[in-house]
């Protein structure tokens, strides 16, 4: 499904975290939105997910309003927020089930889609421990379950491999790309090379504004994605 943002405009008292934002997200590909903190990556990925309201313009999913149908094109969404929000005194499989239980098209499959978000995401042997007695990088898998447990069309992560040391970055990485065909994924970060190892387009914001919003080969191609942001924090 592709993602149209048109003329967003986000305002938090005297602070615009966006300005007239307009991008086009293609469709069944890796979308990287990249920027220093505090840029407006997890605003703008809050206000798709329909978890804020934006003070004006408009994002539409397959040319269609999400304002005219939110509930609808929220049940066509899987959310991984920057700080992943479990519970932690459940078990896996309990959480899991819990979450499949929030979304109607799960309920007669409940069990065996649970199942398969638990292979999918390498935690068939951890399923049956609690939350909280997890790494970091098995909370991470928790919470790419629980956003795919309602099989999305559209998957967006926020800041999904912060604080993870490097083999679980490249796990999560490699995860990632597994569950990318046939679905529209929006990535946030900070880290150049994430956005060069995985995604197939990139947007590049800074100050609630777009910069750059163009396939990553040909960004890197054009210009080094290092000297681009290099511009972007000194600026």
């Amino acid at each position: 499904m592709s993602i149209k943002i048109q003329h967003i405009t986000k305002i938090y008292g005297q602070q615009k975290a966006l300005h007239d934002v307009s991008a086009e997200i293609p469709a069944n590909c890796i979308t990287g939105l990249i920027g220093p903190n505090g840029a407006g990556k997890s605003t703008l990925m809050k206000i798709i997910t329909g978890s804020i309201r934006q003070n004006a313009g408009e994002i539409l999913i397959n040319d269609q309003l999400i304002s005219q149908n939110p509930i609808a094109f929220k049940s066509m969404i899987g959310y991984l927020p920057e700080h992943n929000p479990l519970y932690l005194n459940m078990y896996v499989k309990e959480y899991l089930l819990f979450a499949a239980s929030l979304y109607p098209q799960c309920n007669k499959n409940k069990k065996e889609r649970v199942s398969e978000m638990i292979e999918l995401t390498g935690l068939t042997n951890e399923s049956h421990k609690s939350i909280k007695k997890l790494s970091k990088g098995y909370r991470q898998r928790v919470g790419l379950a629980q956003a795919l447990i309602h099989d999305p069309s559209i998957i967006i992560l926020d800041e999904p491999t912060t604080g993870l040391d490097p083999n679980q970055i490249i796990e999560i990485r490699n995860l990632i790309q597994n569950i990318s065909k046939n679905k529209t994924i929006i990535l946030s970060t900070h880290i150049m090379q994430e956005v060069e190892a995985i995604c197939d387009h990139t947007i590049i914001i800074n100050k609630g504004s777009i910069i750059l919003n163009d396939k990553t080969e040909n960004i890197i191609h054009n210009k080094k994605m290092e000297d681009i942001f290099r511009e972007l924090t000194l600026s």
